[in-house]
């Protein structure tokens, strides 16, 4: 099974022991509803590829992805959205290979959760990354529930509660991204072939389960109350709604802090 609408585009390389998926949907690269399937899809293709060891994730053009569809997180769509995003990292666990991001430009919101979730990050010096949900008056439940394991707990704090951006060298320095390069897709693939081609890929896969397995159980707990707050809780106040509105009309939320 192909992903779907040719959203990604998948180069086979070194025989089909490396992936490289780029994420093609212009002008923004949006991981919404369709690029979540797309995601799924692939993560299915490569679950049944034996010989495969890593997938290379990047984005068409000149950035990575400006992040999820706002038009989504609006009452009426945002069950469903939120039930399909989630599936979708289940679903890149479901498949263990070595998940590997190659970011140019900007990497924000559900565009930094898929790249911060893989097992590896190279960026680019322009790159430009950051969790600006809380701008919206929303939060982002996947980075909530894993970024703190990447970063530490301080720095998961400082972008998912500021929604500020970091640029290349303080995502290195906080360990967002593992290294900076000016050609990151090429440095992604030197990594993958001197580190990973050389080994055994059913190894490799049980590898990867075993560094993920007790993570992943609590991965599942502490999701699902993410989950609940933000589609219980969260968008039940006035200011979620207003704080998405406000950003598609491109005027200022007017805050009622309820």
């Amino acid at each position: 099974m192909s992903p779907s609408a040719g959203r990604l585009r998948i180069e086979r390389l070194e025989d089909g022991q490396v992936w490289r998926a780029v994420i093609d949907a212009p002008k923004a690269n949006l991981v919404d509803r369709a690029m979540g399937q797309a995601l799924r899809e692939l993560a299915v293709e490569a679950a049944a590829a034996p010989a495969l060891k890593a997938v290379i994730l990047e984005g068409a053009g000149a950035h990575f992805s400006f992040g999820a569809s706002v038009e989504e997180h609006l009452p009426g769509a945002v069950d469903a959205m939120i039930t399909e995003f989630h599936a979708t990292f289940r679903a890149l666990l479901d498949a263990p290979i070595v998940w590997i991001a190659a970011v140019r430009g900007r990497c924000l919101g559900g565009g930094l959760e898929v790249a911060a979730f893989c097992h590896r990050v190279f960026a680019s010096p322009d790159a430009v990354l950051g969790q600006p949900e809380i701008v919206l008056g929303v939060f982002a439940p996947m980075a909530s529930t894993y970024l703190p394991d990447r970063v530490g707990r301080p720095a998961a704090e400082d972008l998912c509660l500021t929604g500020r951006t970091v640029g290349a060298d303080e995502a290195l320095a906080m360990g967002l991204v593992d290294d900076v390069s000016p050609d990151p897709d090429a440095a992604a693939l030197a990594w993958a072939k001197t580190h990973l081609l050389p080994r055994s890929a059913s190894s490799l896969r049980l590898a990867v389960r075993a560094l993920r397995a007790g993570w992943r159980r609590r991965f599942e707990a502490d999701l699902a109350e993410a989950e609940r707050l933000y589609l219980v809780d969260l968008m039940k106040t006035g200011d979620a709604v207003e704080g998405l509105r406000a950003f598609l009309e491109k005027r200022p939320p007017a805050w009622r802090n309820a």
